[in-house]
């Protein structure tokens, strides 16, 4: 700690060169949220990760801001900030600060950054990485969002110690005996400085004490061998995808192939949105079909938890379809089981909103199978039909109900081998009539989820290479996508359906998500852009140039605000035991709701000209 006596807090922030230009009230608001904090030369200030959360300010002193991963460093005196708003985006998530003398600063919560810039013109043009304050990006969302923290935590900063190795040849014993004597729940087996395998405390009591094993053996006897591993700069969001798809608990953290360390389930249980792995555990511990919809009961009340921690869309849609993905892995495990192993490889693969990781509770079931071209109807047909029957019954016990336009892997047309989807797509390209763009809606948006994914690797990128820049398939899909439109009136004002059952109701996902939807999916035929997930998309067309920056962003926060609207709607209808759904009445909504979702409602409205315009109006 340093000697030197502390500014007081309002001292500190008047004297700013930009701080001091912003109104008396803006002032006290930002001091009484404010801390203060004094370190010794060489204290490490902020650990990577944490300058995502505030704005520094040195007061006095210096302090030194670096990468080593990357190797650039970069000193600062008093006068100078950063954080958020101010360092890059990657600098926020990578680079720690350490104290080069002592040093005194503040940092201010980026909620109320964010708040007074919103307010404050000078402060915003001086503020040019902060997260837009727009429909969908609340305020309190910044530290509510547990998803959204693992987002912008790296793996690097949830490391606790140094990894717990082994070589393969330690015995089970010796192997035991260090996780005791370390307390640890897992070792890394390590030849030559690189990862061989993984022994956890499960191995032990499942291969080991279960089977009687002899506990002299070698370690790697019961190992996991060339474990699934997570960069050291990953977000910390990757580790819990990961863990809730394969089901594990533990994962090796890299940087390249040098080893830093281990994050287990346990390191992420701070952060609610875990509970996703361990309800995917269980999914992988069930038997039986009874067993998995009892377990799919609880996808309602995972959702029901986001919401009430005010959990982003995006994240959401993530953590809900990864245990689709997971019940859909499970089934295909005990279809294996009862049918016997598949005579020729395939991959299974998640259509529409599962293939994006945009599902909610209210989901039904859009799949397809990628078949060898090994395969032989006469030979293999009746395997693969059971197959895929068992999976799709599966998951409409689940409460994933069949398709109503029977677009499934149990539908014969859509388990195929890798030839005649190469000719479904080029069809679908060449002659892109009603039905075939109808068709493009659902299976451009494709993700494999078990088997040999890369059978559905080189049909993507078959596709993608000839929808890029295919200006005449992509205005018929623009006009297609044109079908879908907000529901605002003449007068730019919101009009909720007349008559029938839904009557003073706006349906959410077809005039409100679908659009957006459509639209991302363009830009990304467009430009053969690799991404399957909307915002994802977005983010990528905007850098290729499909989209500018501004709109990109736009369609991104409206898409995330109607996500949130629609999330919300469907969690209080769980709460009243009510089946959920995309219908909303416009009176439930408060007046600030309102001007959101009309807010949401004009971006996609504005968008959908533009795109009209460029793709119909004769200007490729």
């Amino acid at each position: 700690m340093t000697a030197t006596t502390p500014h007081t807090i309002p001292q500190a922030l008047s004297r700013h060169r930009v701080l001091a230009q912003l109104a008396s009230a803006t002032l006290d608001t930002l001091a009484s949220q404010a801390t203060q904090s004094q370190h010794a030369a060489g204290e490490l200030v902020a650990a990577p990760g944490q300058l995502a959360e505030q704005l520094w300010l040195v007061v006095a002193g210096a302090v030194r801001l670096e990468d080593p991963e990357h190797g650039w460093q970069l000193t600062l005196q008093a006068g100078d900030w950063l954080g958020a708003g101010v360092s890059s985006p990657s600098a926020q998530l990578q680079a720690q600060v350490i104290a080069v003398t002592a040093a005194e600063l503040l940092a201010l919560p980026l909620a109320a950054v964010v708040a007074a810039s919103a307010s404050e013109p000078t402060l915003a043009s001086q503020l040019g990485a902060l997260p837009p304050a727009a429909p969908g990006h609340g305020l309190h969302r910044v530290h509510n969002d547990p998803a959204m923290n693992l987002l912008a935590t790296p793996m690097r900063s949830l490391l606790k110690r140094e990894p717990i190795v082994a070589p393969p040849t330690a015995t089970i014993r010796e192997v035991a005996t260090i996780m005791a004597t370390q307390r640890a729940s897992s070792v890394l087996l390590i030849e030559q400085e690189l990862l061989f395998g993984i022994v956890t405390d499960r191995d032990l009591r499942n291969r080991v004490v279960a089977h009687g094993l002899d506990i002299d053996r070698p370690a790697a006897d019961i190992a996991t061998l060339a474990p699934l591993t997570v960069q050291a700069r990953s977000p910390a969001f990757e580790a819990l995808l990961l863990m809730a798809r394969h089901n594990i608990h533990h994962l090796p953290v890299m940087d390249g192939q040098r080893i830093l360390g281990m994050v287990t389930a346990t390191d992420l249980t701070e952060q609610h949105s875990t509970s996703a792995v361990y309800l995917a555990s269980d999914i992988y511990k069930q038997s039986s079909i009874e067993g998995l919809a009892a377990v799919s009961a609880r996808v309602k009340r995972l959702q029901r938890h986001l919401a009430a921690a005010d959990a982003s869309a995006y994240s959401t849609g993530h953590i809900v379809t990864t245990i689709t993905d997971a019940l859909t892995t499970r089934l295909i495990h005990l279809a294996e089981a009862q049918l016997g192993p598949a005579p020729v490889d395939y991959v299974w693969v998640a259509a529409g909103s599962q293939a994006r990781s945009e599902q909610t509770a209210k989901s039904d079931q859009d799949n397809c199978l990628v078949l060898d071209d090994a395969y032989d109807e006469a030979q293999h047909g009746d395997y693969f039909r059971a197959f895929s029957k068992f999976v799709c019954d599966g998951l409409d016990a689940c409460g994933y109900i069949h398709c109503p336009g029977e677009m499934m892997a149990m539908t014969d047309q859509w388990r195929q081998p890798l030839a005649r989807w190469r000719r479904y797509f080029r069809q679908w390209v060449e002659q892109p009539d009603p039905t075939a763009l109808m068709l493009t809606c659902v299976f451009f948006d494709l993700r494999a989820v078990a088997g040999n994914t890369a059978l559905l690797d080189g049909l993507r990128r078959e596709v993608l290479s000839e929808t890029h820049g295919n200006t005449l398939f992509l205005a018929h899909m623009v006009g297609n996508a044109l079908k879908h439109r907000p529901p605002l009136g003449l007068f730019g004002q919101i009009s909720p359906m007349r008559g029938g059952e839904h009557s003073g109701c706006i349906d959410l996902k077809h005039n409100g998500i679908v659009p957006i939807v459509d639209l991302a999916r363009v830009y990304a035929l467009a430009g053969g852009l690799d991404a399957v997930n909307s915002h994802d998309r977005l983010e990528q067309a905007a850098h290729a140039g499909e989209i500018s920056d501004d709109s990109a962003r736009d369609l991104r926060d409206a898409l995330e605000s109607l996500g949130e609207i629609r999330i919300a709607h469907q969690a209080r209808q769980i709460e009243r035991g009510v089946p959920p759904d995309n219908f909303l009445r416009l009176d439930d909504l408060s007046n600030v709701e309102r001007a959101h979702l009309k807010s949401a409602f004009a971006v996609v409205q504005r968008l959908q000209t533009v795109l009209g315009t460029r793709y119909q109006g004769g200007r490729f």
